[in-house]
């Protein structure tokens, strides 16, 4: 019997491109996203439906949960629904800092919660987060987007203790950069006291040349699709070569050493 994926953020990038995926394999996939009236490729897959959810509204994230668990037996669920936001914190309207909030962490956390009763009463389910690996080390400004993949590893870690016993399987895939869509959807902050600095970080991680050694979204397809089906109670799954190589300098130099490196690298 196919089995069944529900991944939030599902119109673009990461989110779309693990929904094809998983639906070539043979998998049953439920892939929502915002606004379901744009989307023109995935409605015309086999065992693809599509759904509207804003990872904002608890309300909405029950009513589809409970629409979907009453009818097919969830196995896995993909949290990818997230943004970013880049440059000074100190520029940053205070609403912007809410709503990174509240998509980045308490997004995953509603969606989650929404689940768990479906999984406790299987005994079983994969629940994965779309990270980062900036959840493990740090650039410059990307201060806020940070503290969401912080808050999220440190959360992912601890619910282990309380899902392993139950048979859930709480995990988190943490790209490096990516080509994605996802750069389009970063809200941009700006402060004149930053700005010599801002602009030397953009000439080196934001140009043009810089992206183009980004990472396909593929390579972090496949590490959910990893994450989702060996059956580990594996916690961190870091996809692509930088995620890893930063990830080993950071424990071979010690976060003093490596923190210097990034910035004489990127500032």
């Amino acid at each position: 019997m196919a089995k069944t994926i529900f991944i939030t953020g599902a119109s673009t990038g990461i989110g779309k491109i693990t929904a094809k995926l998983f639906q070539s394999k043979g998998w049953n996939v439920i892939a929502t996203l915002r606004d379901p009236s744009k989307e023109t490729e995935l409605t015309q897959l086999a065992n693809v439906t599509v759904l509207p959810l804003d990872v904002k509204n608890t309300t909405q994230i029950q009513s589809i949960v409970d629409k979907v668990t009453s009818s097919v037996n969830i196995d896995v669920v993909v949290n990818n629904a997230g943004f970013g936001i880049v440059g000074p914190f100190e520029g940053t309207p205070e609403n912007e800092i809410e709503r990174i909030v509240n998509t980045n962490i308490l997004g995953v956390m509603r969606v989650t919660k929404a689940f768990l009763p479906h999984f406790r009463s299987q005994k079983n389910g994969v629940l994965i987060t779309v990270s980062s690996e900036g959840g493990l080390i740090t650039y410059p400004f990307f201060a806020l987007y940070h503290a969401t993949k912080w808050a999220i590893e440190g959360w992912t870690e601890s619910m282990v203790y309380e899902l392993k016993p139950l048979g859930i399987q709480i995990k988190t895939v943490l790209p490096g950069p990516t080509k994605t869509e996802f750069g389009n959807s970063i809200f941009q902050s700006s402060h004149s006291a930053y700005e010599n600095t801002f602009d030397k970080f953009r000439s080196s991680f934001l140009s043009e040349k810089a992206r183009s050694t980004f990472q396909s979204a593929d390579v972090v397809a496949n590490s959910i699709y990893e994450a989702a089906t060996d059956g580990k109670y594996q916690i961190r799954y870091l996809s692509g070569e930088t995620a890893r190589k930063h990830f080993s300098d950071q424990i071979e130099l010690g976060t003093e050493e490596f923190h210097n490196k990034m910035e004489k690298s990127l500032l």
